[in-house]
């Protein structure tokens, strides 16, 4: 298999999962708000797919495939990135008014945030790919695909639907239309397959440093967990009793849970 079409299997997968950001508008079809009660459910489930995802997928690979220091640096390195990237648009807080006006510095700085918080994940799916080309994993569509990157595509998909929920709420309080908002949290995906393949690439030429990188992408992960979406969260349930935190946790091991079964469900099926 050649490197480009390596890199369009790749790409095409990251597509589908930054896609999935759109399905988070579709409750919006049938209801016009969602309970708060419901949302942090949603916002937990999304912590426990990422850790399980980060510590049973990615960390599992990096210290079968490298010692504990480079899994260590890798994780250090993704915190780092994700937080220095976060850091460059921190003095531009999202506003759905001003995305509605279209004022075009607006665009480019609200362009700017989406991309930042789509990034990691997209990383996360490019390096599940590193043993794309072995002969080893699941037969999809003719092709055999590592089972950790069915995996990381299946659990990414998931956990982008409240990711893409969270741009709509905002957005229909403030009448935008619903295919609007639709395509807005579509956008924000699309950063996902530009860094899977950048991702892909990297470790595919550089395949000495394979622990560094799936260390990488757990870290990058891992930050997203701590800082955006336990946060979002608490911040969704703040007028619910305890401020929603039964609720988060139910979610995220629901999420957890549900994440590790299809881990071990997609590597049985990959070693028969």
């Amino acid at each position: 298999m050649s490197l480009t079409t390596e890199l369009s299997i790749v790409f095409l997968v990251g597509l589908v999962t930054g896609l999935a950001t759109g399905l988070g508008v579709a409750p919006f079809f049938l209801v016009r708000e969602i309970a708060d009660r419901w949302l942090v459910v949603l916002w937990g489930l999304a912590v426990g797919i990422l850790l399980s995802a980060a510590l049973f997928g990615l960390l599992g690979e990096a210290l079968a495939e490298g010692e504990l220091t480079h899994v260590i640096a890798g994780v250090v390195g993704g915190v780092a990135f994700v937080y220095l990237a976060d850091h460059l648009v921190s003095g531009y807080e999202f506003s759905p008014r001003t995305v509605s006006a279209v004022d075009p510095r607006t665009v480019v700085l609200t362009v700017g945030v989406l991309t930042i918080h789509s990034i990691p994940e997209g990383i996360a799916v490019g390096v599940a790919f590193a043993d794309l080309g072995t002969g080893e994993g699941l037969e999809v569509a003719g092709l055999t695909v590592p089972a950790l990157a069915v995996f990381m595509g299946i659990a990414i998909s998931i956990l982008n639907v409240p990711e893409g929920l969270a741009i709509a709420i905002p957005l229909i309080a403030y009448g935008m239309d619903r295919w609007k908002v639709v395509g807005w949290a579509v956008f924000s995906g699309l950063p996902q397959p530009i860094g899977a393949v950048a991702a892909y690439y990297f470790v595919s030429t550089l395949e000495g440093l394979l622990a560094v990188s799936f260390g990488f992408a757990a870290g990058a992960l891992f930050y997203l967990v701590v800082v955006e979406f336990v946060p979002a969260g608490i911040d969704a349930g703040r007028s619910l009793p305890q401020r929603g935190r039964p609720r988060l946790v139910a979610g995220a091991c629901v999420g957890f849970v549900a994440t590790l079964a299809i881990i071990f469900v997609v590597e049985g099926i990959g070693t028969v």
